[in-house]
């Protein structure tokens, strides 16, 4: 393997045959970190499944249930995304680093048969352990998991406060009787249902604009910033 020297890159030097074994331990290292993660992700889901089953169960055990615990549960599941969302920025530092070791060096090795490596990777990895940092802004972290889990689990959240509302103890007649069960203690009916929809559009709001800016960070992206 041969080494060039790019514009504004540092030239990529030669790996001996330790070398490229003591990297390819570390590369298994990244992957196990990186797994280990990804299922404490699973968990904080998996939480915020269980919890949100419970509050349907209480809420729709009878007609004259409150709805209460599906406000509750929504102060908890929020929690468990701020909790993901911190667990996802660890998780992103291994992903990076096992991908950007996939990407820039084994598939130039594989890719036709071809033994070279892209020039000044080894120093943006090299930095990087240097002076670890995370790759992804706490909010850009919520978003992500927004998109991929969360939104649906809010989503249904509300759903069912609204089915509650309009279905027991029996069909509204009129809007003063939504207003009068979406009332919580001196709470008006009102201002309960204006704070969900502000609730539910700040969330999907915050999915469009990381789904938007994501492609954008990576195409704008260079050097060790390009990772995650």
């Amino acid at each position: 393997m041969s080494g060039t020297k790019g514009p504004e890159e540092g030239p990529t030097r030669a790996f001996s045959a330790a070398e490229i074994g003591a990297l390819a331990h570390l590369y298994r290292g990244e992957v196990y970190r990186s797994t280990v993660w990804r299922t404490r992700l699973d968990t904080t889901t998996n939480w915020s499944v269980v919890t949100l089953g419970v509050a349907l169960s209480i809420t729709f055990s009878s007609t004259q249930a409150s709805p209460l615990p599906l406000v509750l549960v929504g102060v908890l599941v929020l929690f468990f995304l701020m909790l993901e969302a911190r667990r996802y920025r660890y998780f992103n530092v291994w992903r990076a680093r096992a991908r950007w070791m996939e990407t820039h060096f084994y598939a130039p090795m594989l890719h036709e048969g071809d033994l070279h490596t892209e020039t000044g990777w080894q120093e943006v990895l090299a930095n990087d352990y240097w002076r670890p940092r995370y790759h992804v802004a706490l909010w850009i972290a919520v978003g992500r998991r927004m998109r991929r889990n969360y939104i649906w689990i809010l989503l249904i959240q509300s759903a069912a406060y609204a089915g509650k509302i309009v279905v027991h103890p029996e069909p509204p007649t009129a809007l003063a009787d939504i207003w009068a069960r979406a009332a919580v203690g001196p709470v008006p009916g009102e201002v309960m249902i204006f704070g969900g929809v502000v609730y539910v559009a700040a969330w999907v709001s915050a999915c469009a604009i990381t789904w938007r800016l994501d492609p954008a960070k990576r195409r704008h992206s260079t050097g060790d910033t390009s990772m995650g």
